[in-house]
This record gives structure tokens, C-alpha cells and sequence, in this order.
């Protein structure tokens, strides 16, 4: 397996059957992992002691964020079979192409965050779109190009009406 830290340094990871020792870019190694409770673990490797908590894991993207002693760390994952499928150019099929933005729900369209042309990041406020005397942000589901803009402000939108197009 590669576990590729966030400085993009990558380290090729390998386990026995009982993960109590492996190799590290062909480094063997040994360590003792104690469970203390659901997130929390006690580890110790070449005679230091680490304290190990697990923030969040995410399979689909295949990420692991920790703290180890008080500093958090962001680890992408990657075993044989991804590299098998980036090998063939097929690393990318499970990353869908957002082009249009809709409406959730009828409301109206309070303020437009964003120009046609701009760049945006996957969970950037596009607008803020009332509903039920609630302001909702609408946020980008994707990164993307701004193609066009369907609205404009103080519009009234329905369900499903098309608010934007992503190049």
C-alpha cells in the first residue's frame, strides 16, 4: 500500500498477517497498538510512545486524517489496485462531471457570490437563496468554471429550475 502525506512524500507500506510489523520503503519495523477507546490509541514504535486518534476516515476518497501527539496529519491512501487503474488511465471514472447547478427547492434568489468565468472550489457559496423565510447558501458541488449564470437577483425559482453551468 502507499500513504502519501500531505508534502506529497509517499511511503510504501507493507503489514504481516497481524499488522504488528511490515516494512516502510523496505525498513522492517515493529510496533505495539493498543486500542484505549472508539478513536484513541496508544502506540509504540522503536522504543517511543505515541498517542494516535483517529479524526476521520473517508473510503470512497480513500483519505485518513489523525493527530499523533497533538499534530494533525492528512494521509491519502493507495493500494495495488489503484495504481493498476492509473496504470491503464482509469483512475478517474469515479469522479463525476457537475454541469449544471438546479434549484433544491423554490425560493428566491436573495444574492449571487459569483461571476461567469470564475473559478471555484468544491463547496464555494455560490448564492443565497430564500425559501421559507430561511436563507440557504448554495454551495458548488464540484470544482469548475463558471460557463453562465440562469438568474438573477431577487428572481423567484422553482424546484429544479437551472441556476448555473459549470464549463
Amino acid at each position: 500500500m502507499k500513504v502519501i502525506s500531505e508534502n506529497k512524500r509517499e511511503f510504501n507500506v507493507e503489514f504481516d498477517k497481524n499488522a504488528s510489523s511490515g516494512t516502510i520503503d523496505g525498513n522492517p519495523f515493529n510496533w505495539d497498538v493498543k486500542k484505549i477507546k472508539n478513536n484513541l490509541f496508544h502506540v509504540i514504535k522503536d522504543n517511543k510512545s505515541y498517542n494516535l486518534e483517529l479524526l476521520k476516515l473517508n473510503p470512497e476518497e480513500k483519505t485518513v486524517f489523525v493527530k499523533i501527539n497533538g499534530l494533525k496529519y492528512k494521509f491519502q491512501l493507495k493500494d495495488k489496485f489503484d495504481d493498476l487503474l492509473h496504470s491503464l488511465g482509469m483512475d478517474n471514472l469515479l469522479v463525476t462531471k457537475v454541469s449544471d447547478l438546479k434549484a433544491p427547492m423554490p425560493g428566491l434568489v436573495l444574492s449571487i457570490d459569483i461571476e461567469v468565468g470564475q473559478e471555484v472550489k468544491k463547496g464555494d457559496a455560490l448564492l443565497i437563496l430564500e425559501a421559507m423565510k430561511m436563507e440557504n447558501v448554495i454551495k458548488s458541488p464540484t470544482d469548475g468554471v463558471i460557463k453562465s449564470i440562469a438568474v438573477k437577483t431577487s428572481q423567484a425559482v422553482e424546484k429544479n429550475q437551472l441556476l448555473l453551468n459549470f464549463e
